[in-house]
């Protein structure tokens, strides 16, 4: 069934290898769980705590969306990519539109909801491939290492190699004896040492064996290794439902009224 309905001989692939591809792909895109829903929150940010959406519920908007259009995805076009929530765009809906222009939250995914409409309109009508034929292969490059720049710096701030400087300093080494340095730093080494051996699923054992390694860390030190709450612990409950309370309030299309239609720089 499988196969006729995917054509996995044709394109040279078998169900262990896709099955294999599909858990990597989710696990090196998971942080997006937790980051997107952080960003849009100001998760530790206290001057703009309860400004920006509630945590859970965009947690939840955050799996729904990326899990409901990555299966369409596979299941309508027949390609092997995973669709969620653009790194990047999020930090100017927070920062821009929520933090500088003093939009509410929902009026802020109301420009979200607005975009959405205009760039399915733009792909129905053939000008988004157009557009994007138009721009040059250099600049593809330099936007795809933009954004691999933007989430190895998530990774270094999350694993403690960075933090936020002193006044008039954006950032400074961070300590790098700590375990949660020790602990990124074994994962990446042993990451590229089963990609050199040419290790099927290399990423992915790379990602389980952290992850273990910093479970027993932080259990060996009672919580003071990693004491982010929910970090690098064995969960109390591995099922929970959802907080869905939000869902549709971000269609708020207020932003004009509040803000007007005219530029702002």
């Amino acid at each position: 069934m499988l196969e006729r309905y995917f054509g996995l001989a044709r394109h040279g692939a078998t169900v262990g290898g896709e099955v294999r591809g599909g858990l990597t792909t989710f696990m090196v895109m998971a942080y997006i769980i937790f980051v997107n829903p952080a960003i849009l929150s100001f998760s530790g940010i206290p001057a703009l705590q309860g400004q920006g959406a509630p945590f859970a519920a965009t947690q939840a908007a955050t799996c729904l969306v990326a899990g409901a259009l990555t299966i369409a995805m596979g299941l309508a076009a027949n390609y092997p990519l995973a669709l969620a929530s653009g790194m990047g765009l999020n930090a100017v809906v927070a920062f821009q539109l929520i933090a500088g222009l003093k939009l509410p939250w929902q009026a802020a995914m109301g420009v979200v909801f607005l975009e959405g409409i205009a760039i399915t309109i733009l792909v129905l009508t053939g000008f988004r491939e157009a557009i994007m034929d138009a721009i040059p292969l250099a600049l593809k490059r330099a936007i795809s290492v933009g954004i691999g720049l933007f989430i190895l710096f998530i990774g270094l701030v999350s694993a403690g190699v960075v933090t936020p400087g002193p006044p008039g300093v954006p950032i400074t080494l961070g300590e790098l004896t700590s375990a949660p340095v020790a602990v990124a730093l074994f994962g990446l080494l042993v990451t590229l040492w089963l990609q050199a051996r040419g290790t099927s699923g290399s990423l992915l054992i790379g990602i389980a064996l952290t992850t273990a390694l910093a479970v027993l860390v932080n259990s060996a030190t009672a919580g003071r290794a990693f004491p982010t709450p929910g970090q690098a612990v064995i969960p109390p409950s591995w099922l929970a439902l959802p907080d869905f309370s939000t869902l549709g309030a971000g269609v708020d299309l207020s932003v004009f009224a509040r803000i007007g239609s005219s530029p702002r720089a």
